[in-house]
């Protein structure tokens, strides 16, 4: 079978979910011995790595932009896929789905994995949360099957769009700290700050944070993870809230060492609130990680009683902080019960399976 992998950056994954996920399937299926082809953005990868004999890449060109680098990307990867005849087309981000429609049109079989509610997220303007709406209701009339990795997205799409998803999970690694000494290039130290990394968006909550955490009295730092230089007006507000207690790293690529960073931390703030199963919270609950994440659906679904839930109301996190820095002991079960629901519910060798099954259906589908 031939399956072509459109919609997101590219592999190696280097620069978020949709990367990993789309290497982890790329890699399971070329190893069941089927054909792969990936689209990658042609300026971040310049060295043009080879990965696996199985897994084709290729590198359309694209217009960069905050909303055109995606959406020229993926019409100029669906033209060269058409060339290479593929069985079946697995397309991220239901922004993309109007794009399908070439696929459609030529016969192939469409599978749009469609993320998460991206229209409510804070840094798209009017016409931008119009849009997002608009191709998520367009996904469930062009693509031959929905994937949604959240159930609470998949219950969305069912009373909002009246459409049937499949679910797969997004999967998680199990990670246990091998070279702590890593931490000192950050100036940190084993169990002796609390950790945080995730885009600093204002739907992920790092203001409240930050506010949050001035209420403490204590000199163990809160490390934020995230591009501190993008000069967004959210990170300037950061800026300006944060006290010394606060300190920011910026973006960590290395996986190796952000998830040296998880495991060696008091605990991780999850402050995610937009979108379903989240890449940085399952990375936390592999890594072993003391859990406080925000009290929403989707953070309930994934993280289960493995973890510690804070709302936003003012002294909610701060009153958990306090909790974990008074009893540790009583706590550090929670991360050892995180790392097994990744085991059993988030495991990517089941990911691909599902995958594969669902592919090979609808390749059979007349």
């Amino acid at each position: 079978m031939k399956i072509a992998i459109i919609g997101t950056r590219g592999i190696p994954a280097r620069y978020g979910g949709f990367e990993t996920c789309a290497e982890k399937i790329a890699e399971y299926l070329a190893n069941k011995g089927h054909k792969v082809l990936v689209s990658c953005r042609r300026y971040l990868y310049p060295d043009k790595p080879n990965i696996h004999p199985r897994i084709k890449l290729i590198y359309p060109i694209s217009i960069r932009g905050k909303i055109s680098d995606t959406f020229s990307h993926t019409f100029f990867s669906v033209l060269f896929t058409l060339s290479w005849s593929p069985d079946v087309i697995l397309m991220f981000n239901a922004a993309n789905s109007p794009i399908a429609l070439f696929a459609k049109f030529f016969g192939k079989k469409v599978a749009i994995n469609v993320d998460g509610l991206e229209w409510k997220r804070k840094k798209w303007g009017f016409m931008g949360k119009i849009y997002f709406k608009f191709a998520s209701s367009f996904s469930t009339l062009i693509a031959d099957s929905i994937i949604v990795d959240s159930i609470e997205i998949g219950r969305y799409y069912r009373s909002r769009f009246n459409k049937s998803s499949i679910f797969i999970p997004y999967g998680g690694e199990i990670f246990y700290s091998k070279n702590p000494e890593i931490l000192s290039g950050f100036g940190l130290k084993p169990k002796n700050y609390f950790f945080t990394g995730s885009r600093l968006e204002p739907e992920n909550n790092q203001d409240l944070m930050v506010q949050e955490y001035q209420q403490i009295d204590t000199e163990i730092p809160l490390v934020i993870a995230g591009d501190i230089h993008s000069g967004s007006n959210y990170v300037k507000k950061l800026k300006s809230m944060a006290s010394e207690k606060v300190r920011f790293i910026g973006t960590v690529y290395d996986k190796n060492a952000y998830m040296e960073l998880q495991a060696n931390s008091i605990a991780y703030i999850h402050g995610n609130e937009v979108g379903g199963t989240n890449p940085a919270l399952l990375s936390a609950m592999g890594c072993g990680s003391i859990i406080l994440a925000l009290d929403v659906p989707f953070n309930r679904e994934v993280l289960g009683d493995c973890g510690i839930y804070y709302t936003k109301k003012i002294g909610s996190l701060s009153s958990a902080i306090k909790e974990i820095l008074n009893k540790p002991a009583f706590f550090s079960s929670l991360g050892e019960r995180a790392r097994e629901r990744v085991r059993k519910l988030y495991n990517w060798e089941e990911v691909g399976k599902k995958y594969e099954d669902l592919f090979c259906k609808l390749k059979n589908e007349k």
